[in-house]
């Protein structure tokens, strides 16, 4: 075989390496926009973030559309509400759980969070909504970040109900 002909077959093998690297995930900084990904909660960080093991990663994942109160925010003081936020947050989610992440539009934040739509498994198939149902109780508040808007309404509307029935921190915090 003429050498231009093993240098162009090893180029070629290289570039088709690279894509399947690309096409799964791997070597481009993990998750791309809308990837479903399963794994389990290591830790809970606060209100709003975790540390989840996804595949073969480990992960702090941000959850999208939703804001909860600072609770261990370095050189911040301790908010309203932060800390019964995060022990709910650990309450929902302790370690070990299992759980589906939905990587939004934009994939990670200015931190490299990967932000995610965090779905909580049970032994019977269901899931719940993490996000939303931290806005429903009244242990967050909504923020919207463009392109990640896929429930705004949703939990803009939780939010609102939560707000007039004085739910968590809209009773405690004014």
């Amino acid at each position: 075989m003429p050498t231009g002909a093993k240098r162009s077959g090893v180029v070629c093998a290289a570039l088709a390496a690279a894509l399947l690297l690309a096409a799964s995930g791997c070597g481009s900084g993990g998750a791309g926009p809308g990837d479903e990904i399963d794994g389990t909660v290591s830790r809970v960080v606060d209100g709003d973030t975790i540390v989840a093991n996804l595949g073969s990663r480990e992960e702090r994942v941000r959850y999208i559309g939703i804001d909860t109160p600072e609770s261990v925010k370095p050189n911040a003081k301790v908010d309203c509400f932060g800390p019964e936020a995060s022990k709910e947050n650990e309450r929902l989610l302790p370690s070990g759980s299992p759980i589906r992440v939905v990587v939004g539009a934009e994939p990670r934040d200015r931190y490299g969070r990967l932000l995610a739509y965090v779905y909580r498994k049970d032994q019977a198939g269901q899931e719940l909504f993490v996000n939303a149902d931290l806005v429903r109780r009244g242990f967050a508040d909504t923020i919207v970040f463009p392109p990640n808007t896929r429930h705004a309404g949703e939990f803009a509307e939780l939010r609102t109900r939560a707000r007039r029935a004085e739910l968590g921190l809209w009773q405690r915090c004014r």
